[in-house]
């Protein structure tokens, strides 16, 4: 991957008909405008193949240089789990006794979220995601990877989309502090906590807020 010559090879991918085509993407759509972030997971198991599957779909994410700069640590160990949880909520518990300001705390207001976070040991499986700031070669040198933080967002951006069309539900978290995720996960040095998503089913009395998103002329816009 790293350091070698240019070897292009043919990329002809079967031309969907323009018909079928709009066929899909609205279908796509429809299915994708009901997911919604769910914080209340049932504990009824998921096929692990489910949530695999998904990993490898994010995986196959474009990414600066073709580096790859992400790893995927899946969580099922109800021990670590719980850990993970009791150090995500101390952190938390600093946000809302006013850590990061007034406004924040106001923005959070319409969501109904507070420092408790049960999804982290309801849900079956947890995502820690690691974006690597760099790799090291063979001798052991450190060589740095490109536009991580944008290769990493995308490549979750479709594992979430894998999971919701796939009949789960997933709930982002990217805690203020997450130092202790490298400890707790045994990550090497070059590897930075992006976030932790749990994945499951909703709980039959999940609830979410009554939100609106924007419609499509507000978030696009023709040159």
């Amino acid at each position: 991957m790293h350091g070698q010559p240019y070897q292009p090879v043919p990329y002809q991918p079967a031309r969907i008909p323009a018909k079928a085509s709009m066929a899909i993407s609205a279908d796509l759509r429809e299915r994708m405008s009901e997911r919604r972030t769910v914080r209340t997971f049932a504990t009824d198991p998921v096929p692990e193949q489910v949530v695999l599957d998904a990993i490898a779909v994010a995986a196959t994410a474009p990414s600066g240089a073709n580096q790859q700069p992400w790893t995927y640590v899946l969580v099922t160990s109800p021990q670590t789990r719980a850990a993970i949880r009791t150090a995500v909520e101390e952190d938390e518990q600093r946000s809302y006794e006013g850590r990061l300001g007034q406004e924040w705390l106001a923005a959070r207001v319409p969501l109904g979220t507070d420092a408790h976070k049960p999804h982290l040991t309801d849900a079956p499986y947890l995502i820690a995601v690691f974006e690597q700031q760099f790799y090291l070669d063979a001798n052991g040198a450190s060589h740095k990877h490109y536009h991580v933080d944008e290769s990493v967002g995308i490549s979750v951006g479709m594992l979430l989309t894998t999971l919701h069309l796939s009949g789960l539900s997933a709930l982002v978290h990217a805690p203020n502090s997450m130092d202790f995720l490298s400890d707790m996960l045994c990550r090497p040095h070059n590897e930075k906590p992006f976030a932790v998503i749990a994945v499951g089913y909703p709980a039959r009395d999940a609830v979410v807020p009554d939100l609106v998103r924007k419609s499509l002329d507000e978030v696009i816009i023709r040159a």
